[in-house]
């Protein structure tokens, strides 16, 4: 239940962020459509930042300490680029016209999504 939630807050934090990014289009022929490609996407960001992303901050722990960890800026752009890139191998309607959007959409995707953990808790797990 709790992946299904964190799947949900990214698919909104996602939405949100192309409403507020110039230069990242998600399509759709209709709203349910548009709505499924949504989902399909967070789930791709999703897995690409659980798989790669703890792999990164091993092998770049130096440039993380060097820089105070804003190379996780950069980071974060170019797995937001990678997912773009996986979403077309499925031809998918979603485009991020660049570096910068990609930059600028990362930061976005992380605060919405930081913002609606905080109002959607986690399901607690019960004990019977």
């Amino acid at each position: 239940m709790g992946m299904l939630i964190r799947v949900i807050i990214n698919a909104i934090a996602l939405w949100i962020t192309a409403l507020v990014v110039p230069g990242i289009e998600v399509g759709g022929s209709n709203a349910g459509h548009t709505a499924l490609t949504v989902l399909v996407v967070a789930v791709i960001f999703g897995v690409v930042n659980a798989i790669l992303k703890p792999i990164i901050k091993v092998v770049g722990c130096v440039f993380y300490i060097l820089t105070l960890g804003l190379i996780a800026l950069v980071v974060n752009a170019l797995l937001f680029l990678l997912t773009d890139w996986i979403g077309q191998q499925f031809d998918l309607p979603f485009a991020i016209d660049g570096f910068w959007p990609a930059f600028w959409g990362a930061i976005v995707m992380a605060v919405v999504s930081w913002v609606l953990s905080f109002v959607v808790p986690e399901p607690r797990a019960e004990n019977d």
